[in-house]
């Protein structure tokens, strides 16, 4: 009798869980794209990659890749995009797996995003501004040492987010049933608050609902897991150290830190900046999104005038 009632209560919390999958699925819905301008589809290795497009043509070219998280997409840069599009043509893609982008069930690597960062890149822009966040930056990194760029402005880039390569974490995550209830949870609004006010955010009331919302609804796509669960289990990070390629490179480079950013702290960026002969550009009252919550003062320093925020030579 007992096993029959576990049974009975598994079978019970299965078909619990599955409905609830299936109504997330359906209050998310479609959604559109968060940045202005002209949206663009760039066919690459059997993706449709969505990506925004502005400013004038026969201005330099200047490509904004989003970090890497959960709910990541190109919106990470609505503050700056319009803005940016006054002096250069700007280009914004959401990353294979991530956004508006096509989201099969591939098994994501870093290796993967560094191709896709560095075929953009050759098709679509030249001699180009390229700005990158967080994990992107090293794949921007490594793209730049094959096609040619004017200037890497990395935020707060990173080699490592998640440490080892877990395989078994990978497959659970990737699981139709138990692996998207995770995923909703990861995804969920007060989830999602909590992350930004734990490492993304210094001041809170700079995150809208708006932005929330987005991120809630990208995040309940379908397929919308399988990228994510890559970034979380390790196969995201780049087998390259980013101060050596970094250091290789013949390229301007100028890193964005925020002062009071915790995962990747200042001091990291202190050390990068020194071992790449890099620009360090810091950011008062910031953690990982320095662009996000001083929009203006970021477009200063992509302009070139840096005057409103410290710089580490």
């Amino acid at each position: 009798m007992n096993l029959r009632k576990a049974l009975g209560a598994a079978v019970g919390a299965v078909g619990a869980t599955a409905a609830a999958n299936t109504l997330l699925r359906s209050r998310a819905g479609d959604f559109d794209p968060l940045l202005p301008g002209e949206q663009r589809t760039y066919r690459w290795r059997g993706f449709d990659v969505a990506y925004a497009e502005a400013g004038d043509p026969d201005d330099p070219d200047l490509v904004l890749l989003h970090g890497v998280n959960a709910a990541a997409s190109s919106h990470e840069f609505h503050p700056v995009f319009e803005t940016l599009a006054e002096e250069y043509h700007v280009l914004a893609p959401d990353l294979p797996g991530f956004g508006q982008t096509d989201r099969p069930p591939l098994l994501y690597s870093a290796s993967l995003l560094t191709a896709f960062v560095r075929d953009f890149i050759a098709d679509n822009a030249t001699d180009a501004t390229v700005v990158a966040s967080s994990l992107t930056g090293a794949y921007a990194a490594s793209a730049a040492s094959e096609v040619d760029v004017r200037e890497l402005i990395l935020i707060c880039p990173t080699d490592s987010s998640m440490g080892d390569r877990n395989v078994w974490r990978r497959s659970l995550l990737r699981s139709p049933l138990l692996g998207e209830a995770i995923h909703n949870l990861i995804v969920s609004k007060p989830s999602i608050r909590h992350f930004h006010a734990d490492h993304g955010y210094y001041d809170m009331d700079n995150l809208t609902e708006e932005i929330v919302d987005y991120e809630w609804t990208s995040g309940h796509q379908p397929g919308a897991r399988f990228a994510p669960a890559s970034f979380v289990s390790g196969f995201l990070d780049p087998d390259e150290d980013l101060g050596e390629v970094l250091a290789g490179l013949d390229v301007p480079v100028t890193l964005v830190w925020g002062e009071d950013a915790d995962i990747t702290p200042l001091s990291k960026g202190r050390e990068l900046a020194e071992e790449a002969d890099a620009r360090l550009v810091v950011f008062g009252d910031s953690l990982l999104l320095p662009h996000v919550e001083h929009p203006g003062e970021f477009v200063s320093v992509v302009r070139g005038n840096v005057t409103s925020v410290t710089v580490e030579d």
